[in-house]
């Protein structure tokens, strides 16, 4: 009996409270005082770790978390670019906005367009006919811009998608004539004193074919380009940039017409050839590219 309650004594005090299991437990039986020195158990649980989703592992375990993680990584990227530029070159004035994949790779998409005919001289030769050019540029373009070195030296590629307006008018020499294939044609009435010299070298085509206008357009709807260039900073910010490179922008397809003058096989004759002089030009089947432009970086 006494070892019944000394026990059931004993459970009671030792669970009473975790403060005093820590503490002596003084247990009296009788006349007999008896101390017990309790020690604390520290009982540990180890939870297994189990599945844990790692975003970067690269291994879609977690197909839900990856899809909206990688979502959102694609959204903060779009909308937090990298920087914007303005530029004035061969392919118009405007602007691009970049946005970075890291410290040396960076996406741009920009515009460009506008006349800049004067920048190529303003007019070009095609087969002894010279040609007046006015432009209307549109020039869109995506690409990427890399530093290999990770300095100041780039690298760009991409695609142009070009829609330009290109047009041509014939300035006539002399009287008011073209020479096509070495014959005089006048874009009016030549003189007696002329058409009679002209007949007698042996170089006269005809008279009244009218003036010669039309349109060259490029038949690459996508011209794909490339560049090097550099990108000094010259804040945290602010930055100025350089490119030199050149866009296919494959040969040419022209359409002329005569304005004005008379109706005649001649001058027909005038207009097909100045085509085909005009298309074996291939007017810049390869344009240049030179640019110059600042940079504002976040």
């Amino acid at each position: 009996m006494k070892l019944i309650q000394l026990t059931a004594i004993t459970a009671a005090v030792l669970a009473s409270t975790a403060a005093l299991a820590a503490d002596p437990v003084i247990v009296i039986d009788g006349n007999d005082a008896v101390v017990y020195e309790a020690e604390p158990v520290a009982v540990a649980y180890q939870a297994d770790a189990g599945y844990a989703y790692n975003a970067d592992a690269g291994v879609l375990r977690n197909t839900t978390g990856a899809v909206v993680g990688g979502t959102k990584t694609f959204f903060q990227t779009v909308t937090h670019p990298a920087a914007i530029s303005a530029e004035v070159g061969t392919l118009g004035y405007g602007a691009n906005i970049a946005w970075g994949l890291n410290d040396k790779t960076e996406i741009q998409a920009g515009w460009a367009g506008g006349d800049v005919a004067d920048l190529f001289g303003g007019d070009f030769d095609a087969n002894d006919v010279n040609y007046e050019v006015d432009t209307d540029f549109s020039n869109p373009y995506l690409g990427v811009q890399l530093r290999p070195m990770a300095n100041w030296f780039t690298m760009g590629a991409g695609i142009i998608v070009p829609d330009n307006d290109i047009d041509v008018r014939a300035n006539s020499e002399g009287a008011g004539f073209y020479r096509i294939n070495g014959d005089k044609f006048y874009a009016g009435n030549a003189s007696a004193a002329d058409k009679a010299a002209d007949i007698t070298n042996g170089d006269f085509g005809g008279e009244n074919i009218g003036n010669l206008e039309g349109t060259i357009e490029h038949r690459n709807k996508l011209a794909p380009y490339a560049t090097i260039g550099f990108r000094p900073n010259i804040t945290n910010n602010f930055g100025l940039f350089g490119e030199l490179g050149a866009a296919y922008m494959g040969k040419t397809n022209a359409t002329i017409n005569r304005v004005a003058g008379n109706p005649n096989p001649a001058a027909d004759i005038v207009a097909d050839q100045a085509e085909k002089d005009l298309e074996d030009k291939n007017w810049l089947e390869w344009m240049p590219i030179v640019k110059v432009g600042a940079t504002y970086r976040f």
